[in-house]
């Protein structure tokens, strides 16, 4: 099973990134996940999307090709970052490839509410018309103080949150088999 992972920082140290990483070899056996780069996107511009750059119509095509979505976010004042919507502009102008796609949607933060704000804003996004992708329900990941659970390579060693995401992984499988 092939899933594509859109993760909502560029930061070389992002927590976001590490905990897909950790998703990327915890669950090889299981699925494919491979991460997109989203950082080369250029800002979204009407007036290219028909033309747009080579970066996007690859992305795109990635997207249209896997049998799911992962997006994880990090919270940037109440709401997700700024180059994870500009990704999700430029996947919803077009060519719709995002629509019916199964998703779902996990959040690492150091603060207490572990992007519980992030993810309902984000859950709004995935609802609009030209995106509407088919969103996991019941599955919240909100990782809090995630500082506290990872090891010193940014690793994830928390079992409360690994079995936490087994779970959800499972429900994910499930979910895309059934969508499909």
């Amino acid at each position: 099973m092939n899933i594509v992972a859109i993760v909502g920082s560029i930061s070389k140290n992002s927590y976001n990134r590490k905990i897909v990483e950790f998703m990327q070899e915890r669950y090889k056996g299981k699925i494919d996940i491979e991460i997109l780069s989203i950082e080369e996107l250029p800002m979204y511009n009407e007036d290219i999307e028909l033309s747009p750059p080579s970066v996007v119509k690859e992305i795109k095509a990635k997207i249209k090709s896997s049998d799911g979505i992962l997006i994880a976010t990090p919270e940037f004042n109440h709401s997700i970052p700024g180059v994870l919507k500009n990704a999700l502009d430029w996947f919803s102008r077009v060519e719709y490839v995002m629509i019916d796609k199964p998703s779902m949607i996990i959040g690492a933060s150091q603060g207490g509410f572990g992007t519980i704000r992030a993810q309902t804003n984000l859950r709004q996004i995935l609802n609009s018309g030209a995106i509407r992708t088919l969103n996991l329900p019941g599955n919240e990941v909100f990782i809090s103080n995630v500082q506290d659970k990872v090891d010193e390579k940014g690793v994830l060693i928390d079992e409360s949150t690994i079995r936490q995401l087994d779970k959800v992984i499972d429900n994910f499988i499930e979910w895309i088999n059934r969508v499909k």
